[in-house]
């Protein structure tokens, strides 16, 4: 299993001052997903939580849907010249009669760990189809709830205090509870991980649940949220425009610079306790 964190000898500038000493750093590796032993994509990310990583995907891909969908996952051999299992090849195996991916959604390049939706085949395999709808999701959330997510999300999140490289993706109720929290080096890898932890737990879809991610909210992460049905999303920075019309078209609340006692609220403030006035 590859190295959450690495350490690494710096030159440290203080004030005029040199000084060496060792560092700690996010560890990132490249992973291939394999479906039914056919590649299908290779992202870069911190390892950990891999299974749950290659399952988040495919529930993001709209590939699966459910536990029982899956016959298992396990690491791949044969990443190497000699054959040797590097632990950066998962392939999943489908249950019998759950369709495979379309080859449309077959990557021509590699996912960096800031961008899951570069090299998409297709921008037309982008809007992906979700098996439930968020709109129809009838959760009401107060908004002193929501304000203390952010310092309960840095509260658990244990690689990035030793390396400051993180990017984390928390899954809370309605009271605020942390259900499961994932770090990577990708913001869409740690959504993906949470999303696939879910999966593998049976609790899809997330109805009544708020994912609340460390950075900003792009579009690739309202789909992953609308695809795993879950009605929230908040963020501690920006949204951008296409993913706030996303969120609109599909019925998602999406929040915005959750930081202290404020937000903007981009998309679905019906779901607000108290309900704004004006």
């Amino acid at each position: 299993m590859g190295r959450v964190t690495v350490r690494r000898r710096v030159l440290r500038v203080r004030e005029g001052a040199f000084s060496h000493r060792p560092d700690t750093l996010a560890a990132e590796e490249p992973m291939e997903i394999r479906v039914g032993g056919r590649p299908l994509t290779v992202t870069m990310r911190t390892p950990g939580d891999d299974f749950d990583l290659a399952a988040g995907f495919l529930v993001s891909e709209g590939v699966l849907h459910k536990a029982d969908e899956v016959a298992g996952i396990r690491y791949c051999a044969g990443a190497t010249a000699d054959g040797s299992n590097t632990f950066n090849v998962v392939d999943v195996a489908l249950a019998p009669g759950v369709e495979a991916p379309d080859a449309s959604l077959e990557r021509n390049f590699y996912t960096t760990s800031s961008c899951g939706l570069c090299g998409k085949a297709s921008l037309d395999a982008v809007r992906t189809v979700a098996a439930w709808s968020v709109a129809e999701d009838p959760l009401h959330v107060d908004t002193d709830t929501l304000t203390a997510l952010p310092d309960r999300l840095r509260a658990a999140q244990r690689v990035f205090d030793s390396t400051g490289g993180l990017h984390a993706a928390g899954l809370f109720t309605t009271s605020g509870e942390l259900v499961v929290l994932r770090e990577d080096v990708g913001r869409h890898n740690a959504v993906d991980k949470v999303i696939g932890h879910a999966l593998r737990e049976g609790m899809l879809p997330l109805r009544n649940h708020i994912l609340m991610v460390s950075g900003r909210a792009s579009f690739e992460l309202v789909q992953k949220a609308v695809m795993a049905g879950i009605p929230v999303l908040a963020a501690v920075s920006a949204p951008s425009s296409l993913a706030a019309d996303l969120a609109a078209e599909s019925g998602l609340t999406l929040i915005g610079f959750l930081r202290g006692t404020s937000m903007n609220v981009y998309t679905g403030a019906e779901r607000l306790q108290p309900q704004p006035v004006g």
